[in-house]
């Protein structure tokens, strides 16, 4: 069903205005306890989708309101047609209350509590009754053409090798730039990956406030590693990138940031919250695929871009993941996991324009009903950057 005209794809125009790729019924726990009910709903009411997750008790301050944020933008993601909110009654985390800043999106959404409604087994026949209702009534709507620049495209690229900065990561910078031309936003992440190449975003900040906050944000992840005892700058924690054949973290860097293509960076968000500009955004978020990857989505983004010279099956409970190879023996091995291959450009047989416009192909293609690996095999990945917690 994709559209034969590249500046539009086939989506789902939601009450706020905003347009989702996909159209699910979320069942969102708010607490640790409720996770295991979610997923009882999810196996009993086809078309709905939840993830497992550790949080939502017991939290003070910046931490609880991290995760609220998260929780409210997993919820509020136009890619969600309703939501389910499931909460035990009695965590820090009150179901109602992320509710109710869903609720302001317009969509369908409605409150369980396993202690209100006498227990589990209540619980799970109260939630699957209303995700029975909200699945019927999401099933009665159609995909429309909408413009491509309502699209917020997340990157990530987790488990780099030697042609990662030569091969997918350009690609993505090309496809970057495509997205921006055209009107919508692409999300750069992963803080800790772009220490050593801070200085080439910073150049290209519309402004010296956005500028400034790269520093900022920058020095304030070295700053937590140093107070472990770590200087990250001048090597390299991760043993998948050093067996991939990278050195230090400021060579992963360099190549990370080849994702950002060539525009101008708009802004500088803080983890889960969403751009309030279009153009090239960085959000501020660790190097952990899945956590990084949670903040995108719950910032927002519909479709996002992973890279990998390792191989990965991340994917995401609401937002397709699509899957590129750095390599051609990576692609041949992994092909249960990855959706597209760069490594013809390390071959001399393709431009990096030439994958770019393949990816942007895909793109279209995702973003009007086709399925990626991940969520083919069901790969419903789910966490949150924890304030105290560094990597």
């Amino acid at each position: 069903m994709a559209s034969s005209n590249p500046d539009h794809f086939w989506g789902y125009r939601r009450s706020d205005g905003r347009v989702g790729i996909r159209n699910h019924v979320l069942i969102l726990p708010t607490i640790t306890c409720a996770t295991q009910a979610a997923k009882r709903i999810t196996d009993l009411v086809r078309g709905t989708v939840t993830f497992i997750h550790q949080h939502g008790c017991a939290q003070l301050g910046a931490d609880y309101e991290q995760t609220f944020r998260t929780y409210v933008g997993m919820g509020a993601n136009p890619n969600v047609y309703g939501v389910v909110v499931l909460g035990l009654g009695c965590e820090t985390h009150q179901a109602r209350s992320v509710a109710e800043e869903i609720a302001k999106t317009g969509k369908p959404v409605e409150v369980v509590s396993i202690q209100d409604h006498g227990g589990t087994l209540m619980a799970i026949a109260q939630g699957a009754k209303i995700a029975t209702q909200m699945v019927q009534d999401a099933s009665a709507q159609l995909r429309e053409p909408c413009p491509m620049s309502e699209l917020i495209v997340g990157t990530e690229c987790g488990g780099s090798d030697a042609c990662s900065g030569l091969s997918a990561n350009p690609a993505v910078g090309y496809v970057s730039d495509r997205i921006v031309d055209l009107g919508g936003t692409a999300i750069i992440a992963e803080t800790t990956e772009l220490i050593g190449a801070e200085h080439l975003l910073a150049e290209r900040a519309v402004n010296d406030q956005v500028a400034k906050r790269v520093y900022e944000v920058i020095n304030a992840m070295e700053n937590r590693a140093i107070k472990m005892g770590v200087d990250i700058r001048k090597g390299n924690p991760s043993p998948g990138n050093i067996k991939g054949g990278l050195s230090t973290l400021e060579e992963k860097s360099l190549g990370a940031a080849s994702k950002a293509g060539s525009r101008p960076l708009q802004e500088l968000v803080n983890y889960a919250e969403t751009p309030t500009r279009k153009g090239l955004v960085w959000m501020d978020t660790p190097g952990q695929d899945i956590e990084q990857l949670t903040g995108m989505v719950a910032g927002g983004a519909q479709i996002v871009l992973f890279t990998s010279g390792r191989g990965t099956p991340t994917g995401s409970p609401i937002a397709p993941v699509i899957k590129i190879s750095t390599n051609t023996r990576l692609y041949e091995t992994m092909r249960d996991n990855v959706d597209l291959n760069a490594g013809t450009i390390i071959e001399g047989l393709e431009s990096i324009e030439q994958v770019g416009e393949r990816i942007m192909q895909e793109i279209y293609q995702v973003a009007s009903g086709k399925m990626t690996k991940a969520e083919i095999l069901g790969q419903d990945d789910f966490g949150i950057w924890r304030i105290g917690s560094t990597f």
